[in-house]
């Protein structure tokens, strides 16, 4: 890495500038604009991600102070709170949105697989699922939830094996989570794991049709008939193991052939799961432990709102906060990718608290990360005396 070079600019060197304008021309985000283009709006965004900033005036303030490094930075000169927030309103959120496809593609690509799921090493394994954030209606009068109570929903298809987000849709809370299934390219021979409220009949049977598998849990109210039953060691907690099919006539018809049902016995929760399944192929507890790495996206929507701005916004229109989402994304996606690059061994939380505190350092990016304190040694005078 460059020296001399601000630890930020570093950060920003990973990003592909050309391909971020190819994303800008599709939109004509920079139409009529002279000084702060799109580029600019995107690191100062990622700036105020990295940094933690709490507010608009709050990023601007900090960077005010820091006017002298404007341009080493790569954010312009031209920045003003309301230019940042201009932008944020006008500019098209699509473009960070398909700039965002491109770094998820790039973060895949570098990334391992997951050794647990070595039974499925040929197929992809991916977990979808919907997290909820509250806004006040009052002042984002768009995001329609209850009737006192506004909300948007990330819908988000997360990639098991690399633990990278591989899709994302926002939408208003009043748009509910099975929606999603529409806007997917269902992969063949990929496995696509959902709880119960994504059980649509009509949707689930479409995944079949794509070739592709589906696992999630079953409904109470779900009818059937039992087709066939294979055998079981009711000692490993699968209870059964049966091939069913719909008894209702709507249900029927949107779902007409047959797929697997299973129940197993959780001895560590004490909790009794009823899977369903199209694929008869893998074992029951392999199908069990599919699911349990449905959690990976829980802990991708915690890590997010605890580290990333995603739960307090920085402008009021639909576009302002579709923005920041779609920055801290490519954020998160940033950290992703030098990890990758520079074969860091930290984790993706300590890698993003350390560069919150040395943007604006002169320090190259390898030695941030060099583990050099000596944690364990003995005192100097190691002979003393024991008192008892």
């Amino acid at each position: 890495m460059t020296p001399g070079k601000y630890v930020f600019s570093q950060i920003a060197s990973f990003l592909d500038a050309n391909d971020f304008k190819k994303c800008v021309d599709s939109y004509d985000g920079n139409y009529k604009v002279k000084q702060f283009t799109c580029w600019h709006q995107l690191l100062c965004m990622m700036f105020g991600q990295l940094s933690n900033r709490d507010s608009l005036s709050d990023l601007l303030l900090c960077l005010k102070t820091q006017r002298s490094k404007w341009y080493h930075l790569g954010i312009g000169s031209s920045i003003s709170k309301s230019n940042l927030a201009y932008a944020n309103e006008h500019r098209d959120w699509r473009i960070f949105a398909d700039f965002a496809s491109i770094l998820i593609a790039q973060a895949r690509g570098g990334a391992s697989g997951n050794s647990e799921l070595d039974y499925v090493a040929d197929n992809s394994v991916y977990a979808i699922d919907t997290t909820t954030i509250d806004l006040c209606l009052n002042i984002f009068w768009w995001a329609k939830f209850r009737k006192h109570k506004g909300a948007i929903r990330l819908h988000t298809m997360l990639d098991v094996k690399t633990e990278i987000p591989c899709y994302m849709h926002i939408t208003d809370g009043k748009v509910h989570e099975v929606n999603v299934l529409d806007r997917i390219a269902f992969e063949a021979g990929g496995f696509y794991i959902m709880d119960r409220a994504f059980v649509d009949w009509e949707r689930l049977y479409g995944i079949h049709e794509c070739k592709a598998y589906f696992v999630t849990r079953a409904k109470v109210n779900m009818k059937f008939k039992r087709v066939a039953s294979a055998k079981v060691h009711k000692s490993s907690g699968v209870k059964c193991d049966q091939t069913i099919q719909l008894v209702n006539y709507y249900a029927g018809k949107e779902y007409p052939e047959h797929f697997r049902r299973i129940k197993y016995f959780d001895q560590e929760t004490q909790k009794q799961f009823i899977f369903i399944t199209n694929n008869f192929d893998l074992k029951p507890l392999q199908i069990a432990d599919l699911y349990k790495h449905r959690w990976k996206i829980k802990l991708f929507f915690k890590w997010i709102k605890q580290h990333l701005k995603v739960k307090s916004f920085w402008g009021h229109s639909e576009n302002a906060v579709k923005v920041q989402v779609y920055s801290a994304l490519i954020t998160f996606l940033t950290v992703v990718i030098v990890k990758q690059k520079m074969k860091l061994t930290q984790t993706h939380y300590e890698i993003l608290q350390i560069l919150s505190i040395t943007l604006l350092n002169r320090t190259p990016i390898n030695q941030l990360f060099e583990d050099a304190l000596l944690q364990d040694f003995k005192e100097q005078n190691a002979n003393q005396l024991k008192m008892f």
